[in-house]
């Protein structure tokens, strides 16, 4: 436990000063909260004799009582800020370390998998500083005053208490271990609960189309009975660690009692000592009485500290490590040099020995099967997955020597799935850099032929199009992002396969302005359809990780191939289906 807790130690030291100053004034409200039984101890054997003159054991009641106040209260409110500002930091860091993973992280961690270590972890963490740590304190320091005024007021008696100590010790030893077991379950059965409906609402337009409601209710059931189950196992340890310390006060009690009114009787000890020993027995004993809680906020934060570093620690999947000599500026020259892929959990490579020159300004669209290895030759042109150093070239520096910030901006991807976030929509077309003018918004929406669409909406350019662009429709979304491709003006635009929620009309339309927008810079172009294709310079045909065709749209038709096979299967099938729309004969 220590262990993991010691891993946030270089988030906490940077406000140890705030937090070293908290603790000491803890101390220093102890030993005034100490003061105030020998000053009623005081009090009473001054009556007890017959004196009348109790100005001193008041007055220093009040002040001591004071005095503790002012300093509990900056104590408690130094040490909570230090548990939010660690907690602000994780957050940041945890961030900003999720921003530099890649497929293969997200691979192995879900989304509500994350967002549990992101909101529940890091809240652990936070209440094991603010709150575990004042617990810990106050027990540490009421144990160390509580004792010292006792040994003031009688060696014998307070040496009577010591026997259940190591009992109490090892107690609590055996609790912490059984806590971090269980602990460890609660977080891990809350991450599937917050990956179960992570998935569950993403999905569920599929669900519901499917009738699988009941389904998916029953599987939650029992994940949700799971989480249940681990947290009733938590709860009945921190209950048992919790329910003996009332046994132990009563011993003590017992003990003072019987040894301590004997040496009242002996004359060896005054009443006012004794009652004074009682509440210096309890000022010991109360912090006791939260022991179980302390130990499983600690354990929690140890189990939160070891998922959040498991992020933390990982290197980024890319490494950003430039150069310095590529230029500074890509003028959209690309080569790749016999390149191959494969991933992890596939047993054949998605590319295979590529070799293929795109010269600047040319337009290359690319073509294949699905599997082909189309998508995956784009992701490692802009490093979004690594290529082995010396395959992937752009102006003749291979791309892991160019800066990732500066690959990605000046190389412009238009996804196959058309990512929208849930904000006005003139806000996603100008994500990258917010502050652009309105003419270039509307001329990058009018290239993407979505200016009569927007100028539908009531709101224009401040529709919201909510979390994914749910409330626009596929074409429209394609669109979206296709037009925050093309505002952004970079010298290669890649395009993966963008149009496929278009129709051919609207197709047509942008491929035309895309000619004359992109005139003199580089384009690529992956696509599924012969009539997207034939408008580019060259076509590439991929089969397999491999290319097996480049050319021209009419040479490629000559050669008869695999691209001249899509292109009759394609030609086909659209005479079918205007064949089906104007209606069959009998």
């Amino acid at each position: 436990m220590i262990r993991s807790l010691l891993r946030l130690k270089a988030f906490v030291l940077r406000y140890r000063g705030r937090l070293g100053l908290g603790i000491l004034a803890f101390g220093l409200a102890r030993v005034f909260e100490g003061l105030v039984p020998l000053f009623l101890a005081t009090g009473i054997d001054r009556i007890a004799a017959g004196n009348t003159d109790l100005v001193l054991p008041i007055c220093g009641i009040l002040l001591a009582v004071v005095t503790r106040y002012a300093t509990v209260t900056y104590a408690r409110y130094a040490v909570r800020s230090v548990g939010q500002h660690v907690a602000f930091d994780l957050r940041q860091a945890l961030f900003s370390a999720l921003q530099q993973q890649g497929s293969r992280f997200f691979g192995r961690y879900t989304i509500g998998d994350l967002m549990t270590r992101a909101v529940a972890d890091i809240s652990l963490v936070q209440r094991f500083i603010a709150m575990g740590t004042i617990l810990l304190v106050i027990l540490i320091y009421a144990t160390l005053v509580g004792f010292g005024f006792m040994l003031y007021l009688s060696p014998s008696l307070t040496l009577l208490l010591l026997p259940p100590l190591p009992f109490v010790f090892f107690y609590a030893q055996w609790s912490a271990r059984q806590m971090g077991v269980a602990s460890k379950a609660v977080q891990d059965r809350l991450s599937d609960l917050g990956g179960q409906v992570q998935e569950n609402l993403s999905g569920i337009r599929t669900i519901q189309a499917m009738v699988q409601e009941e389904n998916e209710i029953k599987r939650f059931s029992e994940t949700n009975q799971a989480y249940a189950n681990a947290f009733y196992r938590q709860a009945w340890i921190n209950s048992l660690m919790t329910s003996w310390m009332p046994s132990l006060a009563a011993i003590c009690s017992i003990t003072i009692l019987g040894y301590g009114g004997n040496l009242v009787l002996q004359g060896e000890l005054s009443i006012g000592a004794l009652v004074a020993f009682f509440m210096y027995v309890n000022m010991v004993v109360q912090p006791f009485r939260v022991a179980g809680f302390i130990i499983n906020l600690f354990q929690r934060a140890a189990v939160a500290s070891d998922r959040l570093f498991e992020v933390l620690s990982l290197d980024p999947e890319i490494e950003d490590r430039p150069s310095g000599a590529t230029p500074e500026t890509i003028r959209g020259e690309i080569e790749f040099r016999d390149l191959s892929f494969q991933y992890e959990a596939s047993r054949e490579p998605a590319l295979a020995d590529l070799t293929l020159k795109i010269r600047a300004g040319e337009s290359v669209s690319i073509m294949g099967r699905v599997g082909a290895g189309k998508t995956t030759l784009l992701k490692l042109l802009l490093r979004l997955l690594d290529p082995a150093p010396g395959t992937v070239f752009v102006d003749g520096h291979d791309v892991r020597d160019y800066p990732l910030a500066q690959l990605r901006a000046q190389i412009a991807m238009v996804p196959q799935d058309p990512f929208l976030f849930g904000e006005p929509l003139g806000d996603n077309l100008t994500y990258d850099d917010p502050g652009r003018p309105l003419a270039a918004i509307w001329q990058a929406a009018a290239s993407a032929d979505l200016k009569d669409t927007i100028e539908e909406f009531p709101d224009r350019m401040r529709t919201l199009v909510g979390e994914r662009g749910v409330t626009l429709s596929g074409g429209q979304k394609q669109r979206a992002t296709l037009a925050r491709g093309l505002i952004r003006q970079a010298p290669v635009l890649v395009l993966d396969d963008c149009f496929s929620s278009v129709d051919t009309g609207t197709e047509e339309h942008i491929l035309s302005e895309l000619k004359q927008l992109r005139r003199g810079q580089t384009t690529l172009l992956v696509s599924h359809r012969v009539s997207t294709a034939r408008h580019s310079d060259r076509i590439v045909v991929l089969e397999a990780g491999r290319i097996v065709e480049v050319g021209t749209h009419d040479a490629l038709i000559l050669n008869g191939g695999l691209y001249a096979e899509l292109e009759r299967i394609q030609r086909e099938g659209a005479e079918d289906a205007d064949y089906t729309l104007a209606g069959a004969p009998g």
